[in-house]
C-alpha cells in the first residue's frame, strides 16, 4: 500500500503522535477557513502535506539550534505557524513570533495557535512598525512575501544583529541573490529545497550597512 503524502512527510519529520494530531488540527483549520478566507492559492490545497508542511519543515534543519523565531508576513501561518507546532518537540523552548497585518489572517492565527496549542505569539501589525523590536531573535523567516532586497530592507535591523535569514524562495533564488548584491554586503548561500527541486532557501548569516 503506498503510503499518503500525510504518512509519509509525517514519517520523513519522525514526529510524535501528539504533533501529529497538532499538524492534523491546523491542515483542518485551514481546510475549514480557506472556504471563508483565501489563506493559500487554491490549487495547493490539495497537496497541503508536500506544498505546505513539508515545505515548511525543512527550515528547522537550516537552523539546528535556532530557539526563537520571527515569521513576517504569516498569513496562513506558513512556515511559522507549522514551525512551532512541529519544531517544540525537540526544542522545548521553541518560542515564535507570526506578524500579520491583514487582521481575518490574524484570527486564523489566533484562533488555530490556541487550539493546537503551538507556542505561537499573533502580532497584527504592518512589519515595518515592529520588525526592529525583536532584535535578538535567532531566526526570521518569509515565505511568498517580497523580493529578497524588499526582504532584507525590512530586516536589516535583525541581520546585523546576528539574526540568521531564511527566506524560501523558487528558481528566481540566484536572481534575487544578485539584486540585492548591488545594494548590500552580506554573506549567504542557498540550500537546495527538499520538495521542489527547482526552489531554494536562501540563508543569509550576516549583513552589512547598505553598499553607496
Amino acid at each position: 500500500m503506498v503510503p499518503s503524502d500525510r504518512d509519509r512527510v509525517l514519517a520523513e519529520a519522525g514526529v510524535s503522535r501528539e504533533t501529529a494530531a497538532a499538524l492534523d488540527l491546523y491542515v483542518a483549520q485551514l481546510t475549514r477557513w480557506q472556504a471563508i478566507k483565501n489563506l493559500v492559492g487554491p490549487a495547493t490545497l490539495p497537496d497541503v502535506w508536500t506544498r505546505h508542511i513539508a515545505d515548511s519543515l525543512q527550515l528547522l534543519d537550516a537552523a539546528p539550534q535556532a530557539r526563537t523565531w520571527l515569521d513576517l508576513g504569516s498569513g496562513a501561518g506558513i512556515p511559522g505557524l507549522i514551525l512551532a507546532i512541529a519544531g517544540v518537540q525537540n526544542r522545548p523552548d521553541l518560542r515564535v513570533d507570526l506578524v500579520e497585518s491583514n487582521a481575518r489572517k490574524g484570527a486564523f492565527l489566533q484562533e488555530t495557535t490556541r487550539l493546537t496549542g503551538a507556542p505561537a505569539r499573533i502580532h497584527v501589525a504592518r512589519i515595518e512598525r515592529v520588525v526592529a523590536d525583536f532584535r535578538g531573535v535567532d531566526v526570521v523567516c518569509a515565505r511568498a512575501l517580497a523580493p529578497l532586497p524588499q526582504l532584507i530592507a525590512w530586516t536589516a535591523p535583525l541581520l546585523k544583529s546576528g539574526t540568521i535569514g531564511l527566506f524560501p524562495k523558487g528558481r528566481e533564488a540566484q536572481s534575487e541573490l544578485t539584486a540585492a548584491r548591488e545594494k548590500w554586503t552580506f554573506v549567504a548561500d542557498v540550500i537546495p529545497s527538499r520538495t521542489d527541486s527547482s526552489a531554494g532557501i536562501v540563508r543569509i548569516s550576516s549583513l552589512s550597512d547598505p553598499l553607496p
